[in-house]
């Protein structure tokens, strides 16, 4: 896995521009806030962001991956004022998660999703070395 920094770009934080890899690709399904049994056992952003990720992780599990295969996350929020004001908490989640690996990523506020009561929906991608 190659991450990609244009010379003279600001390094970004908490995320890469961009990531070459080869290998058997893994499509994780985006993943809201909600435990095995589909229930919300928090309305708490970075309690479901917690949730989602884990979610991620067993997901990745199924497909023998980790999160150090993860190339892409893709985030959808419902509040990006109130995911901007939390950054600090969502950064100690993510990392006691996922590591310090940090993929190509994007976020964006949506109007709503389909499973009522979510406040985030995070979808990855990952590549499995051959």
């Amino acid at each position: 896995m190659q991450f990609l920094q244009p010379p003279g770009w600001a390094r970004p934080k908490g995320y890469s521009n961009g990531v070459v890899a080869s290998g058997r690709m893994v499509f994780v399904a985006g993943q809201v806030g909600w435990d095995e049994s589909e229930k919300f056992q928090t309305d708490d952003l970075v309690g479901q962001i917690r949730q989602a990720l884990t979610n991620i992780v067993a997901i990745l599990a199924e497909a023998d991956a980790r999160p150090a295969h993860i190339v892409r996350l893709n985030w959808y929020l419902k509040d990006a004022a109130e995911y901007n004001a939390r950054l600090g908490e969502i950064g100690a989640v993510y990392r006691e998660l996922i590591g310090k690996h940090f993929p190509a990523m994007m976020a964006l506020q949506v109007a709503g999703f389909v499973e009522t009561g979510a406040k985030v929906e995070i979808e990855a991608t990952a590549m499995l070395p051959e």
